[in-house]
């Protein structure tokens, strides 16, 4: 009898433990948040949305991505591959593809088709460019194709990526209103999916308008509003209120996407999923991928001191809060997983520190490749640039052998001349990134990068606070810490409370989830783990 009982608690404790995983993973990714929004907006913040992640869940203070360039969609793909592009093949948000002649976008595939009441190029889209697994392949394998993975966002690549070549559905926001999908993933849209784009939910938010969440004296960590560092919403005068109603008229259902409450859309979204696909109903992990992408819309026209950035962060931190709330409920307290980061931060408007004294300014990617074209006529008699894209130099190696050139001189002449430009930090040829030691701290991020079939035989790195853009609002792509820093907090299931100060490293994020997973690592990752969150769950 004694052996019986022992038998029956030994066998007890071995299914516990085979049950010991989180019945749904939730993935958040912020587009374009910088961990700096975490400290500044605190005190407007609820105590529900990003401070309970932050006081119940384990916070990562110093996280940054280890690879320039730092845009959407390979922030994406390093968060669910835990590797760089130049391993998993995401090498910018487009590039151009020296194989065809032409620009290539992140997910194009002509030979998939659109689901759903959608633009037809919209849906021509799958992640057959992203070149290694991510956690959510792998946790398709481990399952044998019995846990569920959904990835959704506003932009095509926030859902793709993250969902990986295993998914059941990836979902986007079309300009129409609808969320769309391709068929990639199947032959028709699943019937909640249609039912949802039927009830036009953005309409809701369409007819409301957008007004400050709070009074105006709240938003003391902003500029007045109708700065000169803002751009215009839809050719709008920058300020509150915004008709929303007119924007749409003028345009199409897009215009939501800049608005905070595209992402009240897809929180709505998502519960939908959560609900119709019985995600983290059974002992099987399942994993949704969700991105927040209306922050860096309004992000890149209206800038990071715009009172209409943070009043979509202060409302955000609202939807949050709603969002963990209803997994409370939906799937239980203790028994899902949240992770929230960012696909990159974002630089300060270069205007606004110019007016402040810091001798930066804006370039211009057409006027560098003007110059660089009349400098190529007046060195050599003939225009031997191919292309110049996300600060790539691509030569026309055609003609260079024609004329009977080295190609390593040419490449040295132009780095030479670069280097007298005032905004050229440093200018790197392939050679040297990929025969990078790592003792060059930007060649490192540069050659984790790079990718000798997909990049250039140039790379160019502007100095500190110079962007390749206007004069208005932001953007991002360097290795430098304002494009890099960005929060992470991990919540839920087995995991303590606390915070490091330690430098991390974006492509850490998935190999931790696969070892708390107790799953095969993603095939790209170097498997460098959060140790902090492993160790006395």
């Amino acid at each position: 009898m004694k052996k019986l009982t022992i038998a029956i608690t030994l066998l007890t404790s071995i299914l516990a433990n085979a049950q010991d995983k989180p019945k749904l993973v939730v993935g958040i990714v912020v587009d374009q948040m910088k961990h700096e929004y975490l400290n500044r907006f605190s005190s407007d913040f609820s105590e529900n949305g990003f401070k309970r992640l932050i006081k119940d869940g384990y916070s990562f203070q110093n996280v940054h991505y280890n690879y320039m360039p730092t845009y959407t969609a390979p922030g994406h793909a390093a968060i669910y591959t835990g590797t760089t592009p130049s391993v998993n093949g995401i090498v910018g948000n487009d590039w151009f593809n020296k194989a065809t002649g032409k620009d290539m976008y992140c997910t194009d595939d002509d030979s998939v088709s659109t689901l759903g009441d959608g633009v037809e190029s919209e849906g021509k889209m799958s992640p057959k460019n992203l070149q290694s697994t991510t956690i959510t392949d792998e946790l398709k394998l481990a399952t044998n194709f019995k846990g569920k993975v959904i990835g959704m966002s506003l932009k095509d690549r926030g859902a793709i990526l993250p969902a990986g070549h295993f998914a059941n559905w990836a979902f986007w926001y079309s300009k129409t209103g609808s969320f769309i999908s391709s068929t990639f993933y199947g032959e028709n849209l699943p019937n909640w999916v249609a039912d949802f784009n039927n009830e036009k939910h953005y309409e809701t938010y369409v007819q409301k308008g957008w007004e400050l969440l709070k009074p105006k004296e709240t938003y003391n960590e902003s500029l007045t509003d109708n700065n000169p560092y803002e751009g215009k919403l839809y050719k709008k005068t920058p300020f509150f209120p915004y008709n929303l109603k007119d924007m749409y008229e003028n345009n199409d259902a897009g215009v939501l996407r800049a608005t905070p409450f595209g992402n009240n859309l897809l929180a709505d979204f998502a519960k939908k999923a959560i609900e119709k696909e019985a995600l983290g109903k059974d002992e099987i992990t399942d994993f949704l991928t969700v991105s927040f992408s209306s922050t860096d819309y309004i992000g890149h026209i209206l800038g990071p001191r715009s009172i209409e950035l943070q009043d979509t962060y202060l409302r955000l931190d609202e939807t949050i809060a709603d969002f963990l709330n209803y997994l409370d409920k939906s799937v239980g307290k203790g028994n899902y997983l949240v992770f929230l980061t960012a696909d990159h931060a974002g630089a300060e408007n270069v205007t606004y520190l110019k007016d402040n004294k810091y001798d930066v300014t804006n370039t211009n990617s057409k006027t560098l490749r003007n110059d660089l074209e009349a400098f190529s006529k007046t060195t050599y008699g003939d225009d031997l640039i191919l292309d110049y894209s996300n600060s790539n130099v691509f030569f026309k190696k055609d003609i260079i052998k024609y004329k009977g050139l080295n190609l390593n001189d040419v490449k040295q002449t132009f780095k030479d001349y670069l280097h007298t430009q005032k905004f050229v930090k440093r200018v790197y040829t392939e050679d040297e990134i990929l025969a990078s030691s790592g003792s060059d701290y930007y060649l490192k991020l540069i050659a984790n990068g790079f990718d000798p079939v997909q990049n250039g035989e140039l790379v160019i790195l502007e100095k500190p606070g110079y962007l390749e853009y206007s004069s208005t609002g932001t953007t991002h792509g360097s290795p430098y810490a304002y494009d890099t820093h960005v929060p992470l907090l991990f919540y839920g299931w087995h995991i303590k409370k606390g915070e490091s100060f330690d430098r991390k490293e974006i492509t850490q994020i998935a190999p931790t989830l696969s070892q708390l997973l107790k799953i095969t690592y993603p095939n790209g990752t170097k498997a460098e783990l959060l140790q902090e969150i492993l160790i006395n769950k």
